[in-house]
């Protein structure tokens, strides 16, 4: 469960979650993430599979990709995440975080997790009374963030927020697919049991934490799509409920979207979690099975 929602929300984490930003990193791999293109006689739409976070001096971007955001007219992200002023996502949070008469925090989690959640609680900064008035998705939220400081992740780093800024500084619009309240709500949807997992999958030692984000980041790197397929296939297995809410709803919901804006002329860049765009029920398979030729381009 936590390992999905890293995957599929980390921007809205990222800013709810990471308090400061993480250090520098030494390394400096070279990534070739996979790219495809829908086109027809006057639009062409890119969908570009994105890790929503990323260690800093991470190189990903190529010539052919670079020329494809160029000629790019607009940016469509799955939401718009904005750090430097994230009152949005605050009022989202506020709205649907907090819920009277909940049981306390610690009740929520079994008797050997919780000296591991009094842990997470001091190392986050937030005072634990604040903890036991939210809902446990929201709590789980919060103390994510230690996680992804321990991995030197940063929210900047990711790459709906370097393209943002690419297209904010050459004037270009920025659209979004949800609202932050619309994915927040994904969490609030879940049943209780489901967040609980969550929560619990917050309080893992960061080197499993961290083992699992550099498979992930391998398999994008490569543009391997069917290992990208294949782990969250793995990560669904256990819940058909998860699966139809937070990747085949959402993806046929996007899919409609990517038909109608065809009818419009112009080039689209549109950036989304690379789970999205791999298996059989990614945005790109349903594109194909309406009748859309996407050729993959990188």
């Amino acid at each position: 469960m936590k390992k999905l929602v890293q995957r599929l929300f980390a921007p809205l984490l990222a800013v709810l979650a990471l308090g400061s930003p993480g250090a520098a990193s030494a390394r400096t791999p070279i990534a070739k993430p996979a790219l495809w293109a829908v086109t027809d006689a006057d639009t062409t739409i890119y969908l570009f599979g994105t890790i929503h976070l990323l260690p800093d001096h991470y190189q990903w971007r190529t010539a052919k990709f670079d020329k494809a955001v160029d000629g790019s007219g607009e940016l469509v992200v799955e939401t718009i995440v904005d750090d430097k002023n994230p009152a949005t996502i605050v009022a989202a949070m506020q709205k649907l975080a907090f819920s009277p008469g909940l049981p306390p925090l610690a009740e929520r989690v079994p008797p050997s997790k919780r000296r591991a959640l009094a842990a997470a609680i001091a190392k986050s900064g937030v005072p634990p009374v604040a903890f036991n008035r939210m809902e446990t998705w929201a709590a789980a939220f919060l103390l994510l963030g230690n996680q992804f400081k321990a991995m030197k992740l940063e929210a900047g780093k990711g790459v709906e927020t370097v393209l943002r800024g690419n297209f904010l500084g050459q004037g270009k619009p920025i659209g979004e697919l949800e609202t932050n309240l619309e994915q927040l709500g994904y969490f609030d949807q879940l049943p209780e049991r489901a967040q609980r997992s969550f929560l619990e999958g917050a309080l893992m030692e960061t080197p499993a934490t961290s083992k699992q984000f550099s498979g992930m980041l391998a398999a994008w790197s490569r543009g391997d799509v069917e290992a990208i397929a294949r782990s969250f296939d793995k990560d669904l297995e256990s819940s058909p409920e998860l699966k139809q809410s937070l990747m085949k709803q959402r993806n046929a919901n996007w899919s409609r979207w990517i038909e109608q804006r065809m009818s419009k002329p112009g080039t689209v860049m549109l950036a989304v979690g690379a789970g999205h765009l791999a298996g059989s029920d990614s945005v790109i398979a349903m594109l194909r099975k309406g009748g859309y030729d996407v050729r993959r381009v990188q």
